[in-house]
């Protein structure tokens, strides 16, 4: 959906009706907590309505009234927050699609087979979401989502969300080299430089996404690399 599309978000407080024009993608994002989206970016014009369509704006008495202020980017916030989206039917599909892509995708990142400790393929997630009929809120949060549906899934498909320790020994020739490089792959929880020059780098990583973490270090160490894996 191309962020240009714009539509009314709503806010309603005892009878009283507020709306501002958004781009709904941008202000979904911001009402997730996206950190990467401002206020600006998702906000069309800088006035508080109290009717859109006709024009009307809120009155200064109302704002200060149910949002103690009259700032606009405050009282727009607030709006995005914890008002509704006045999606039409198409918006709302490829909204709710986009959503779901992103949960999958999630899900097989930070997922594995309980069994094998081993990554799952986003089809096989996607096959067990149809099989388990889960339902996909637009407004609420991946991460959220995600603990929730693999809960359901997990009658279709042995998954567990987990974490994956991953330890790295880089020669010395090249430990330098690739240090920084290395400590971007994951979150870092011990390095030391060994006696010989050589580095060792222990990592903590989404555990479905080991596989790609490990083609990664190969890549940079060009083979060259001891790497052991635990899943916790």
């Amino acid at each position: 959906m191309s962020s240009k599309e714009h539509v009314v978000a709503r806010y309603e407080f005892k009878g009283l009706h507020f709306e501002i024009l958004v781009k709904p993608d941008l202000a979904l994002r911001f009402r997730e907590g996206d950190k990467r989206i401002s206020i600006d970016d998702f906000l069309v014009s800088d006035f508080i309505y109290k009717d859109v369509r006709k024009g009307l704006k809120a009155s200064p008495e109302d704002l200060k009234k149910v949002f103690g202020t009259e700032d606009i980017r405050v009282i727009a916030a607030e709006i995005v927050k914890n008002g509704e989206l006045q999606l039409t039917t198409e918006q709302r599909r490829a909204l709710l699609e986009a959503k779901r892509r992103q949960i999958i995708n999630y899900i097989a990142k930070s997922a594995v087979d309980p069994r094998t400790k081993t990554p799952i393929p986003p089809q096989r997630i996607e096959k067990a979401m149809e099989e388990a009929k889960v339902s996909i809120d637009l407004y609420k949060g991946v991460e959220e989502q995600a603990t929730r549906i693999v809960k359901e899934i997990s009658k279709y498909l042995p998954i567990k969300i987990s974490k994956a320790l991953i330890t790295i020994k880089v020669p010395s020739e090249i430990s330098k080299r690739v240090q920084g490089e290395i400590r971007k792959l994951g979150d870092v929880k011990n390095q030391q430089w060994l006696s010989d020059g050589s580095l060792l780098v222990e990592l903590e990583i989404p555990a479905g996404l080991q596989n790609e973490v490990i083609d990664k270090v190969n890549s940079l160490c060009r083979g060259a690399a001891e790497i052991s894996i635990k899943v916790i």
